[in-house]
């Protein structure tokens, strides 16, 4: 199945998920207890900067001994929240028994967090569980860095037949410290929107950023990415709460964020800027074609290194060799305004093709 092609026959139109731009989401990341559920979101309601409440009533923890949430009696407190403030609510699922409840109480949206969307076994319990049901279902990015299971959890949902489906960008878990809790890893986002040019996509910097602080930058990338909106989590008091504290804000502060931010349009109707942008893209063309030649060209000379090391029993790889070029690759970059992370995956990628090059000659 063609996943550019996948839900061409699914209505956007009556898709609540994009009555509005941008949807902003929010609410804390975990229900504590009805006065807490009750003031956030009355407090982020109060802002009118929100479009849609959302809290964790089950929180599956990396480890054991954490709260893992507080279950099914917080669904009332949602419900509540949702008649005193006129907004919708949405909460995540990751079983059958999850969504039988959210549906019993009448929750308006649901979503997959990524520790489900990673098991294709979870997600098509969650998709049976669905089956019939008019309900929207957000989906967000497997724990690790893999747009198949990402287009595989798309993939099942539909066959249920849910109708209004949408994304969440949340990052992507990498090993070491890094500034991020979860690596953004922005072209995976972009390919989801490729392949799903239909279905609005959603930012969750708080899960990308871990600290609070760097929410507002996160968002606005986002925005700048041409995103349908963000889920940030919101607390009537961050530092107290009882699951991650340090990415969570107050609705106030959460609205001050949200004005700040710029959202920009796909595209303008002025035909100076159309005329000017099919210039310079016709320009991009133009380099491309000369970069892939040039490319071409590479291959072509590593090919020929690989016959003479054929001929005289060498080696592919050569470490020293190769630590030459992305040193002088490094080096040359910087001067032309390129950054080191991209220098590196640029020549990893060239690499491996060399690499591949010879290794056919080697064994023709």
């Amino acid at each position: 199945m063609n996943p550019s092609t996948l839900l061409s026959t699914q209505p956007t139109s009556a898709n609540p998920l994009v009555a509005e731009k941008p949807l902003i989401i929010s609410g804390p990341c975990s229900a504590e207890t009805e006065q807490q559920v009750l003031d956030t979101c009355q407090r982020l309601a109060a802002t009118g900067r929100v479009n849609m409440l959302r809290a964790g009533i089950w929180k599956p923890r990396t480890k054991p001994g954490l709260f893992e949430g507080i279950g099914t009696r917080g669904l009332p407190w949602l419900i509540k929240a949702r008649e005193l403030t006129g907004l919708p609510v949405a909460v995540e699922v990751a079983t059958a028994k999850h969504v039988e409840d959210c549906l019993a109480f009448g929750v308006d949206v649901l979503w997959l967090g990524a520790r489900t969307t990673v098991n294709p076994f979870s997600v098509q319990e969650v998709a049976d569980a669905l089956r019939g049901v008019a309900v929207p279902v957000l989906i967000k990015n497997p724990l690790n860095p893999d747009v198949e299971l990402w287009t595989g959890a798309v993939e099942r949902l539909h066959k249920v037949g849910v109708a209004h489906l949408g994304l969440i960008h949340r990052g992507f878990s990498s090993y070491g410290n890094t500034e991020l809790r979860n690596a953004p890893m922005w072209h995976l986002p972009i390919e989801m929107k490729r392949r799903f040019p239909q279905l609005p996509i959603l930012c969750d910097p708080s899960h990308i950023a871990g600290r609070r602080e760097l929410l507002a930058g996160l968002a606005q990338q986002a925005a700048d990415l041409d995103f349908d909106g963000l889920m940030i989590e919101a607390h009537q008091d961050p530092d107290q709460a009882w699951s991650d504290a340090a990415q969570q804000v107050t609705p106030e502060r959460l609205a001050e964020l949200l004005a700040g931010l710029t959202w920009r349009r796909e595209t303008t109707d002025q035909q100076e800027f159309l005329t000017a942008l099919a210039q310079l893209r016709e320009r991009i063309n133009q380099l491309d074609d000369e970069i892939l030649q040039l490319i071409g060209k590479r291959m072509t000379v590593a090919e020929q290194i690989g016959r003479y090391k054929k001929d005289n029993s060498i080696t592919i790889l050569q470490p020293g060799r190769w630590q030459q070029i992305v040193d002088r690759g490094v080096q040359k970059g910087a001067r032309l305004g390129l950054s080191e992370a991209f220098i590196h995956r640029f020549l990893d990628a060239v690499h491996l093709e060399s690499i591949q090059h010879q290794d056919r000659v080697m064994n023709e």
